[in-house]
């Protein structure tokens, strides 16, 4: 499952972390927002630090875990106020729309999860 952002990038589920959550209970609650999925944490994936300007504030220092979700139920359906799209895909058809249109610090979550889930990625810009 990928997202659209609403800057129209493609990209992976995330958000802020609320008092007294853990990072794992953050990922859950944030992809059941923002995609309608409820799932289970399957293994973790990544840890992604990058710098985000936010206008009103200056520089923002981000850090983003990541995990390999299992869907279990849900109807798949975006939170408008947060992203555009979200859809359903083959990791093949994945792995080219990160290729296309993807954040470069989204490249080593993809791989980690396709090693873990034993999926060869395309050869392209994010071999």
């Amino acid at each position: 499952m990928l997202i659209e952002d609403r800057y129209m990038k493609v990209s992976l589920p995330k958000g802020k972390q609320e008092k007294g959550e853990t990072m794992e209970q953050t990922a859950l609650r944030e992809i059941e927002e923002e995609t309608g999925i409820q799932g289970k944490v399957i293994e973790p994936l990544k840890t992604i630090y990058y710098d985000y300007y936010n206008p009103e504030v200056g520089t923002i220092k981000k850090e983003v875990h990541y995990y390999l979700v299992e869907a279990l139920s849900g109807t798949l359906v975006p939170q408008v106020e947060e992203i555009n799209k979200v859809d359903w895909m083959s990791p093949e058809v994945a792995w080219k729309k990160q290729d296309r249109n993807g954040y470069d610090n989204n490249i080593p979550v993809l791989k980690r999860a396709y090693e873990i889930l034993g999926i060869q990625h395309r050869r392209g810009k994010t071999s």
